[in-house]
Formats: structure tokens, sequence, C-alpha cells
């Protein structure tokens, strides 16, 4: 048995990067960059007007009055040299000429027989987004292990960039034991119960993102369970197991998975709930088979879980962080194990909800947060500073 702390360690070290891909632009949406990316052109590619209105050469002979020469609109590939005191009618976006030193709005000047009047003070490339102003050529445009978000896609865009290597998002497969469970939508039999975990455990995947997964049901038999898992350890990156993993004579889990060659990494943590959850590696699959009580399941999916896809994922943050929270509520601990809590913070206080029984869901529905209590009996009073993980 580990601690809590030994047990978030252990699957960090144990969970690899993911295998990196070549991927379209588009495609890359919410994944991670698997190396650096240089910019292969300066951005802009050339001194580039940042408004409608008129690009001139000025001293401090000529700050009023100028001749107009030309016109250049966007897409425009003119390289006209200026004279002092000349000036070219310019539009957004447009390339300067190589050596205009301002562009004045259109707003601010006046137009007749030919000559340009401005009012406006003049500065020295003033309304002018320079060559390389927002990035260089050769520069590191977005490093390793940052997320591709809109903004970064259109980024990579402009740069001419079409794809990227990324971390690939894992295959998972979710396996659900146990002969009392039914499937919602049909008629409960005496003795059973409707199974939640596959559909709950899917839907915290599918709001991160991971939509490649499936689902095995198996009855509680030895050959049934070992054949499922041997398939699902072959065909996936993660198998994500609930139920039959304690020490019931019907709990094949943990004897199948040995018999399968996977290495155990662990099995039970000193922690409530979710004390029996084991953490596997069979060749290149992590394996997490979970106690079959709902909020055990959904408490050590959100503690240990969610950590080692994102890590797989190449997401450099991929720790989940502790964030101090004052308690709004006293609360009596009495076992000796480190507690996780279901609760509601409103950003700084904390409040510890009800029905905290492993088997119970209805307050999870209604937290935001989980408050992590270390091993050691002890009262927690009202106004203490606790250890709070965010969930959403």
């Amino acid at each position: 048995m580990v601690s809590i702390e030994e047990a978030m360690e252990l699957v960090q070290h144990t969970t690899p990067f993911g295998c990196v891909k070549k991927t379209p632009l588009l495609a890359a949406l919410d994944l991670f960059l698997a190396k650096d990316i240089h910019a292969p052109i300066n951005m802009p590619p050339f001194h580039q007007s940042a408004m409608d209105g008129y690009a001139v050469l000025f001293d401090e002979t000529h700050q009023n009055d100028f001749v107009l020469v030309d016109e250049i609109k966007a897409g425009d590939n003119k390289q006209r040299i200026l004279n002092i005191g000349e000036a070219v009618r310019i539009f957004t976006g447009a390339p300067t000429p190589p050596n205009a030193n301002a562009v004045i709005m259109q707003e601010n000047t006046s137009v007749k027989e030919n000559v340009l009047t401005i009012d406006d003070i003049l500065s020295k490339n003033k309304n002018i987004r320079l060559m390389g102003e927002q990035i260089q050529q050769n520069q590191i445009a977005l490093q390793k292990g940052e997320k591709l978000n809109p903004a970064a896609i259109g980024f990579l865009a402009t740069l001419g960039i079409t794809e990227v290597e990324v971390y690939n998002k894992p295959k998972i497969t979710i396996v659900v034991t146990g002969n009392e469970l039914a499937t919602p939508g049909t008629s409960l039999e005496s003795g059973q119960i409707y199974e939640s975990n596959a559909i709950m455990l899917q839907s915290a995947l599918l709001k991160k993102g991971f939509t490649n997964i499936s689902i095995t049901k198996v009855k509680d038999d030895y050959t049934a369970t070992k054949e499922s898992l041997n398939t699902a350890i072959q065909e996936n990156d993660f198998v994500l197991i609930s139920g039959g993993i304690s020490v019931g004579d019907y709990d094949f889990v943990g004897k199948a998975l040995l018999e399968l060659n996977t290495e155990q990494i662990f099995y039970k943590i000193k922690q409530k709930p979710g004390k029996p959850m084991f953490l596997g590696k069979n060749n290149k699959t992590i394996i997490f088979a979970l106690p079959g009580n709902p909020a055990s399941a959904l408490t050590c999916y959100y503690i240990y879980i969610e950590s080692a896809l994102q890590k797989f994922i190449g997401n450099p943050a991929y720790q989940k962080n502790t964030i101090d929270h004052i308690l709004e509520n006293d609360y009596d601990k009495k076992g000796i194990r480190g507690e996780f809590l279901k609760a509601n913070t409103n950003g700084t206080g904390v409040q510890i909800l009800g029905s905290q029984s492993s088997a119970m869901l209805n307050t999870f529905a209604k937290a935001n947060a989980l408050i992590y209590l270390n091993e050691g009996v002890r009262t927690y009073k009202k106004g203490e500073v606790v250890k709070t993980f965010l969930i959403d």
C-alpha cells in the first residue's frame, strides 16, 4: 500500500508521453506541440501600412505638405522609392515604400490638386507595421508543449505553416465488471443495480477532449475477464477497469492482470475513498483498475487518471496542483488515511458537502472541488486553510 503522494509520483513516472505525429493544422486544435516551431518567414514579411491613408517621407523641412506620386493597395508588389516631400495613397495591409517613414490616416488629411496636406503630428514609423515586428525569421514561434488553441493555429497559418508535430491523443477503453450491473433503460431484476461508471468515466474523458473511447462489459467470470482484459491491453493505450479489483471471491481483475504478465506498479492507496486502486503497465499500455463504487472511481479519475492522460498528450502542466482555500465548516476526520471530500468552492472559501459515501454521486454532482486532508486523525475547524483540488 502506498501513500497518496507516492501514488501521484508513481503515476507520473509510469505514464509515457504519447506518440508524435504530423497532422494538418486544423486537426491539431487543442493538441500539444511535440517540438519547437521556428518562424520560416518574417511577420510581417514587409513594411506594411496599418491603416488607410498616405505613406510619406518627411524630414524637418517637410512636415505638412507632400506631393502625391502614386497609389499602393493591398496585394501590390510596388517598390516605389520616395523623395523627401513625396507621398503615396495607401491602404491597410499594403506594402509601404521601402523608405517611407510614416503613414498618416486619411481622416487627418486633405488633398487638393495632387498636394496632400496633413493635420497630424509626424513621428518615425507612425502607423507602419515593420517587417518582422511580430516575429523574425528563425525565431521560435511556439515552444514545445504549447497548446494549439485557435489563436495559435491562426498565428502558424500566417507564417505559412500547414502541418505540425503534436502528441497524439490516446486510445482508451473502459472495462466494466459485475454480474449485478444492469444497463440503464432495461428493467431491474432482484439484486441488480444500474451500471453508471462507464458513462460517468466516458463523460469525464469526453469533457477533456478524449474521444477515442470504447466500452467493454464483462461478467464475473475469470476466463471472460482475462480474455476481455487481454484484448483491451493489446488494442489500447489506456485501460480503465471498473470493479473486480478487491479481494472478494468473484473479484478476478487482479489475478487476470498478473496472469497476463502485467507489471504491478502499486495496489491500494492509503486514502478514502478509493483505497483498492491498482496501477499497472503491460508493454506500453497503462492500466488503472478502479473501485466499483462510483464516487471512489470518479475521485481516482480526477486525482490520478486525468493527470496521467495530460502527461501522455504532452501537456507541460499535467501535474494537478492544489490550491489553499479557507474551510467554511467544521469536519471531524476519524480515520488515519488521507481523505478526499466532495466540496464546493466560491474562489476563496470551500465548503464540505454532505453524503460523502463512496457509493453516492448525488453530492458529487454538485461539487466543483475535492478537499484533501492529510493522513492522521484530527478535527478541522471553520476558518482553517485546507488543500483543494479543483475539478470540472
